[in-house]
């Protein structure tokens, strides 16, 4: 290294080291609050809702929405939020609606921005009509003593959380986020992630249950549904537990799946092209297993006409001649399967 690059690397280090100690100094003044190294100004505006409502729906770009339960019995809205990123508050053709609005021009949306704004929805407890919330990101969280006619969630980046129940249909679709659904009874319900995991406890459905994840894990317990059952994972882990339904159907390229007591009243069809599958104390009047490779193996309640077939691997089975059909096929993996 000649002398004049050992120089300019010389005031290179310093100049980095003198940043760091500036740096280090105006934090220390700041107490370490990244957020008011922020370019952006925020604000808490409150709004009182005395007019009638059924319907809520809320349309926002980058703020965590909450549904909580007013102590005072009354309706208010709380916005921390921007302040040229502000959300207009109303009740129009009986619906409360909350709708971003964003005057800011485009070369401000150039800056440092720590802030996390906030909907906070101050609600009493009962039964409300349609529930719409559409956002880029942000979290929502719906609380459990309110239900609806209907929940339609829809969120790009973010994670959803949901204890309300529903006389219709539930629909919950993030592209990045997780999405998790406890103690709610719905007409159908329909749970849809991108990336992101699923979790479903303690579900009462009267129709079909549906949930799709591209690349996640899906985990389901506690789970009665009149109508099928349908979990899709394109790559990603899923273990159902205590479910009960018509038929339940689940289709995945790379991952395995678990059920444990899984009861399906018609059909239990389970498709994988890698992964395992697993089975403990399930049943179905008709049950059928494909997997490209994966073992299959496990327990059933009742006997059953076994069909199986593998290319590469072992199989024991009982040797059943009454019950209703298993057909278990796989190209590269082994199949055993006990009846308790």
């Amino acid at each position: 290294m000649t002398k004049s690059a050992k120089t300019w690397l010389a005031i290179a280090v310093s100049l980095i080291l003198i940043g760091c100690i500036v740096f280090g100094g105006v934090m220390a003044m700041l107490k370490w609050d990244f957020t008011k190294l922020s370019t952006d100004k925020y604000e808490t505006n409150k709004y009182e809702i005395t007019e009638e409502y059924t319907n809520i729906s809320v349309v926002t770009k980058t703020a965590d929405i909450a549904f909580v339960i007013s102590e005072n019995s009354k309706c208010s809205v709380e916005c921390y939020e921007q302040e040229k990123v502000r959300h207009s508050v109303t009740v129009r053709d009986g619906a409360l609606v909350i709708d971003v609005v964003d005057s800011r021009k485009w070369y401000e949306h150039i800056g440092i921005n720590f802030g996390a704004p906030k909907i906070t929805v101050y609600i009493p407890a009962g039964e409300y009509g349609a529930l719409s919330v559409k956002s880029n990101t942000g979290a929502v969280q719906i609380a459990k003593e309110l239900s609806f006619a209907s929940i339609d969630v829809s969120e790009s980046t973010g994670d959803v959380t949901s204890y309300a129940s529903s006389s219709g249909g539930i629909k919950i679709k993030t592209s990045t986020g997780n999405i998790y659904v406890e103690g709610i009874s719905a007409g159908s319900l329909e749970l849809s992630a991108s990336t992101g995991n699923v979790t479903v406890s303690g579900v009462a459905c009267r129709g079909d249950a549906t949930v799709r994840v591209t690349t996640g894990k899906v985990t389901a317990s506690g789970v009665r549904c009149d109508g099928d059952v349908s979990v899709d994972v394109s790559t990603g882990k899923a273990y159902l537990t205590d479910i009960t339904c018509k038929s339940l159907i689940s289709d995945g390229d790379t991952g395995s799946i678990s059920l444990t007591n899984v009861i399906a009243e018609e059909r239990l069809s389970i498709e994988r092209s890698t992964g395992d599958v697993t089975f403990d104390g399930c049943d179905a009047a008709k049950l059928s297993v494909e997997t490209d490779t994966g073992d299959v193996r496990g327990s059933l309640l009742t006997d059953k006409v076994f069909t199986v077939s593998t290319d590469t691997g072992k199989i024991d089975v009982p040797q059943t001649a009454s019950g209703g059909r298993c057909e278990i096929s796989t190209d590269t993996g082994d199949i055993n399967i006990t009846i308790k």
